[in-house]
């Protein structure tokens, strides 16, 4: 089968939801995903149309890359985010320098296995080196081993930061990395 692998277009809001729905389904949802099916679902379309318009071609700020199969069918994404220095991330700490963040990785289980991953990791780094950023990181559950695993090989390295999840949880995300000059 031949794959294609592009950035996502600004109407394309429906097949947006869908993929993200699909994906917080998979049994490891809770580990990969701050999301729930639940929460993702009541989201209105206004909601999906934008995370589309945020993260389609043309888009400076995000990338959503797609694997898209023959027939049409979206069967993997991951999101790269450009992060600029002095600005706060999600967990509230202040921004070092210009990087870009992967997130929202999923290949569809049917599809794993057969190289899809890869092929967007290489995608979305492609992406974010063309946007001049120094390094490109991720943020991964301590339990996701298949994740980190899968990050190791794809040159990510843990950086010793940790995120813990909560107040009411002993849970953390490790962040992984990769630096632009090792490429």
């Amino acid at each position: 089968m031949t794959y294609k692998i592009r950035s996502i277009r600004a109407d394309e809001w429906a097949q947006v939801k869908e993929l993200r729905l699909a994906a917080l389904r998979d049994p490891v949802a809770h580990l990969a995903f701050l999301e729930t099916l639940d929460q993702a679902a009541a989201q209105p379309d206004s909601f999906w149309q934008g995370r589309a318009i945020g993260g389609a071609e043309g888009a400076t700020g995000a990338q959503q890359i797609i694997a898209e199969g023959p027939d049409g069918e979206w069967v993997g994404t991951l999101t790269v985010l450009i992060e600029e220095a002095g600005t706060q991330d999600w967990t509230g700490l202040t921004v070092e320098r210009r990087q870009g963040h992967i997130v929202g990785v999923f290949v569809r289980p049917e599809y794993r296995g057969i190289g899809l991953t890869e092929v967007l990791f290489d995608a979305g780094l492609e992406w974010a080196w063309g946007r001049d950023v120094e390094r490109v990181r991720l943020i991964v559950h301590e339990d996701n081993d298949r994740a980190r695993r899968f990050y190791g090989k794809a040159g990510f390295v843990l950086t010793g930061l940790v995120v813990p999840l909560g107040e009411d949880t002993e849970e953390r995300e490790l962040e992984m990395a990769v630096e632009r000059e090792k490429l």
